[in-house]
Order: structure tokens, then sequence, then C-alpha cells
């Protein structure tokens, strides 16, 4: 995300970064910013307190360049950050970041429309985690993922790169639980859960019941690399339909959850219009699913979706942190043959097919190749499972290393 959040600077005169709590949004801009903007953190009362009772003394008293943290407790400073770039449109003048929230993106939307790049930042990738290079443009990626070419020069012996997937089903992409392994884990994401409920979802005032709320929190665990059907989630819940709309939009709107849509074009009927649904922090989901070893996560009946839900969300992430816009779909025909995510970018489309196996065959590539048939033989695909690096499949089709670290 360094290289995107700066290129944006050079462009908009301000930047938001949002994204889920803890998931680095003030260590990046301190990081990469720090020495040439001043900080103002909007989370200490003091600060709040001058600035909402004097917004343009406010400014006056701390010139840009200035990095705004936690914008969202005072979005009103917003209109007023509007006049002064209307007033002075220097590049990269107005630093913020700001916890995802409806209150926010309006404000943003409604006053700094032109003005401002919303970059999101989520937990930290399998990219991340590896201290070699990686293609920063999104098409040079699908070209390596998805090479034409099924042989080994694409690989580079980078077998040293690969990730533990229980570690990571585990302890997930969060930078402390991540990056430190002291931290307990449970007591860690026991503590964001309870954090998250209490501030974030208490103070947009949309939830009566906290602990309904949880109870619905921990439905949408089950649920992760499923289908959503809303009306049974909220009936196992106990809320109405629209309050598990509700309350999902909020879980969406935090990064907590990601949807991923049905294919849009006609490839075949599709059964059902319904999105599937991803917690987008593995770490969160297995937490919350109440999975603490490596055999219940490896070996459970949960380690499908598990495994599908660390791999869309690597895709995600991947877009996100290059201020990309891709579409990402799925694909399910009328027969129920199904392609975990369709990557639609440039014109061109890859088909991504995720299994738990550490043994691929050609016979797990089979619903990818009934929709490159359908799709045309430009379209591109792979079978993300637990090897170690990539290998051939079937004509047009190889199986790769479930994470991009290897890439």
């Amino acid at each position: 995300m360094a290289s995107t959040a700066r290129r944006a600077a050079r462009t908009f005169p301000a930047v938001l970064i949002t994204g889920a709590r803890q998931s680095g949004k003030t260590t990046l801009l301190r990081h990469e910013f720090g020495e040439t903007h001043a900080y103002l953190s909007l989370e200490r009362p003091d600060v709040r307190a001058r600035a909402l009772a004097d917004p343009v003394g406010f400014l006056r008293d701390n010139p840009t360049p200035v990095i705004l943290d936690e914008i969202q407790y005072v979005p009103q400073l917003l209109h007023y950050v509007k006049d002064r770039i209307d007033e002075d449109r220097k590049p990269g003048n107005w630093l913020m970041t700001g916890s995802q929230s409806f209150a926010l993106m309006r404000g943003v939307s409604q006053t700094l429309a032109g003005r401002v790049a919303v970059l999101t930042l989520e937990p930290l990738s399998t990219e991340e985690v590896q201290t070699a290079s990686r293609p920063s443009d999104f098409r040079a990626l699908l070209d390596r993922v998805f090479a034409a070419d099924s042989g080994a020069p694409a690989v580079r012996r980078q077998r040293h790169r690969d990730v533990d997937l229980a570690d990571w089903l585990l302890r997930g992409g969060y930078p402390e639980p991540r990056l430190q392994s002291k931290i307990d884990r449970q007591i860690w994401f026991g503590s964001y859960v309870q954090t998250y409920l209490e501030r974030d979802i208490r103070d947009l005032r949309q939830v009566g019941d906290l602990a309904l709320f949880s109870r619905f929190l921990f439905l949408v665990a089950t649920r992760t690399g499923n289908l959503l059907n809303l009306a049974e989630l909220g009936r196992e819940a106990g809320v109405s339909g629209p309050t598990a709309r509700q309350w999902l939009s909020l879980l969406e709107a935090s990064q907590i959850v990601h949807l991923v849509r049905p294919f849009h074009r006609n490839l075949g009927k599709r059964i059902r219009k319904s999105p599937k649904l991803y917690l987008l922090d593995p770490g969160l989901a297995t937490f919350l699913l109440g999975l603490h070893s490596r055999e219940a996560v490896l070996q459970g009946p949960s380690a499908g979706a598990l495994v599908e839900t660390a791999v869309v969300s690597e895709w995600v992430k991947a877009c996100r942190n290059r201020g990309e816009q891709p579409g990402l779909y799925y694909w399910r025909s009328s027969a129920g043959h199904e392609v975990d995510l369709i990557i639609e970018h440039d014109g061109g489309f890859y088909g991504l097919e995720v299994k738990a196996t550490a043994t691929p065959t050609p016979h797990h590539a089979e619903n990818l190749a009934r929709w490159r048939d359908l799709a045309g033989r430009s379209a591109r695909g792979v079978l993300a499972c637990r090897i170690d690096r990539p290998m051939a499949l079937r004509s047009g089709i190889r199986a790769v290393p479930w994470h991009l670290a290897w890439v």
C-alpha cells in the first residue's frame, strides 16, 4: 500500500486510508510521511474537543502538510478541510485515516468528491510478510499467477517462500498477532472482538442488544466461504431480515466481511443470485468458530471453507494494496458447477478454484475447464491448493500454491 499511497499523494490534495481497526493505517502514514507531515490524533479527547469547538482555528493552528488520524471522530471537520483545499489544491497536503463507517464515508463522498483518494488497508497479506519484492502492477501479478505456460520458468525455485497454512488460518494477518509470536492469539482476538463490539458498533447506535449481535457475528463466521442466505441468517440469530441486512452492512463497511457477487455475464443460467460471504481475516474467522489448533483448522469440517476464505482474502488485499478495483466474482452454473473466484481485469477473465488438497489431480480442475469452455479459450484458470510450487494439471490449467508469497 505504501507505493500506492505515495502515488495518490502526488495526485490528490487529500488521501484517506480506511480499513478495519488494527490493520496498520496510522503506522503506514507515520512511517511513510512522518518526516514531512505534522501528526494529529483525533482519538485524543483534548485534540477532538478543540477541533469540534473551533474547527477554523484548529486548522489554522495546525498548518499543512498534516496527518489527521481517526478522522471519523470529527467528520464535521471535513467541511472545513474542503474549504482549505479549494484555497490551495497542492497534492498531498491532507493525509487522513479513518475506520470505515457510514457517517465517515458519506461525509467524504459529499464534501471531498474529486479532492480525495480513498484507499483501503487490509490486514497483512502473505505477500507482505515475505521480504522478497513483488509485482507492483496488478496485471503483472495476474500474468505470473495465471501464466499460460505451465512449465517451471515462472517459478524460479521459490520453495523457500512457502507459508504455513495452519499458522495463517490461526493467527491471520492483523499485524500484532502476525508479527509478534509471543502475543497470545486467543487473548488478542478476544479483546479485538470485545473492543469492536463495545466501541465501533455501539458508537454507530444501530445495535440494541450486544448479546444478539455476538451470536450474529458467530453465525456469520460459520458461513464464511459459503452462499449468503440473509433470511436464514436472521432467523438463526433471532432477528428480523431487515436487522440482519443492516448488521451485515455494518460488518461490510467495517471491513470485517467481504461479499463476492455472482458473475454477471450470461455463461449459462445461474441457480441463484446470492453473494458468497467471506471474513477478510482467517485468524478472526477461526477464533470466532472456536478453532484453536492445527488439527481443528486443517482436518475439521470447516477446512475447505477456511482455505477458500484465506485465498479470496489474499486477492482482495492484492487488489486494494495496489489501488485497483477489478471485478471479483464467483461463477455457478445451473448444474451446480462452481468456480470460486473470477477476476475481471482490463478485458481479461481469470478463474480460480480453491481446494484444501495437497495432492491435486486433473479431476480437481474439472469446473475450471467447464468455465473456460463457456468463457472462451483466452480465459485463464488456476487451481489454488496446498502445494509449494506450480504444476501442470491439464491443458491450459495448472495448480499453484494457495498463497501469493510464491509469486
